[in-house]
């Protein structure tokens, strides 16, 4: 089989470590970088240390995000049923060890590496970003467990919209910066909400097991209404379209208070960044393109 640790290397082939990375949420890492550079007002930019943060936060820094979490959750992602596929690998008890060397391997020399090319601020935190997604999956911490703490660990994915900002001396664009913030929090509460049997069986306290659905779907309302109001004096447009597919799901949601109508709205809250981005690039790359945008 393609996906199994070879016996003699002890090592998992090249599909299998993108299998636990999950490609389709790569736009939570390069997306946000990428629009962190549009709002810096440098559409286009050579900085070497950029580019080196490009090319790491995709396979390396997935890695390090769902592969130490697929490692904690084998008990959990043996319950689940949507584990096992695009959405996130179901391990088998011999990958644990080759997973965890890997994703050591890849991460350690290009964070050392990154600390060269980087200024100390956005070395700083990249690095909370990555000790963030590290705390959320493995003890001592391990604050998945940790009800609410959990999700607001989850603003370690809005950290790379202000990498550019940082790396450039760009002023820092925080409006948009904590909108993403709470954007996070209420998407994970929300993502949670489908995992609640699974999570229960296992024993596992989390912000959507503590709510409950209906609960879980209010609370990810409240902080996808905060996102939207963050985002205001940036862009309209863009708040709507936030306030319209985030605040619709999660009213789907209310209205049908089940695990299983969760599973049913998460392949459009994978989605999500994808929407609300493309009509903020939208608009940005117009400004920019009209001379327009001088930052935030």
């Amino acid at each position: 089989m393609s996906g199994a640790v070879s016996p003699r290397t002890h090592r998992l082939p090249l599909r299998r470590l993108l299998t636990v990375s999950r490609p389709a949420l790569w736009v939570n890492t390069v997306g946000t970088l990428v629009t962190g550079v549009w709002l810096s007002g440098r559409l286009y930019t050579l900085d070497a240390g950029l580019l080196a943060l490009l090319a790491y936060l995709t396979l390396p820094f997935n890695l390090l995000i769902y592969g130490l979490n697929d490692l904690s959750d084998r008990e959990e992602d043996a319950r689940s049923s949507r584990k096992g596929g695009w959405q996130g690998a179901r391990l088998t008890l011999h990958e644990g060890g080759p997973l965890l060397r890997a994703t050591l391997l890849l991460n350690i020399p290009a964070l050392l590496l990154l600390t060269l090319l980087l200024p100390p601020a956005a070395t700083a935190a990249l690095l909370l970003s990555a000790v963030l997604f590290a705390a959320y999956s493995l003890p001592p911490l391990r604050l998945k467990g940790r009800p609410f703490l959990d999700g607001l660990s989850n603003v370690a994915y809005a950290l790379p919209l202000i990498l550019p900002a940082l790396t450039l001396g760009s002023p820092a664009p925080w409006g948009p910066l904590l909108a993403l913030m709470s954007y996070s929090v209420g998407k994970h509460a929300f993502d949670a909400a489908q995992d609640i049997p699974a999570d229960r069986a296992a024993g596992t306290r989390t912000v959507a097991t503590t709510l409950g659905v209906r609960g879980s779907a209010a609370y990810a309302l409240a902080w996808f209404a905060l996102a939207a109001a963050l985002l205001l004096p940036a862009s309209k447009l863009t708040a709507l379209a936030l306030l319209l597919t985030c605040g619709g799901m999660a009213l789907a949601l209310l209205r049908r208070p089940t695990p299983e109508q969760a599973a049913r709205l998460y392949p459009l809250s994978i989605v999500t960044p994808w929407i609300v981005g493309a009509v903020a690039g939208v608009q940005l790359v117009y400004l920019l393109a009209r001379g327009q945008w001088t930052g935030l």
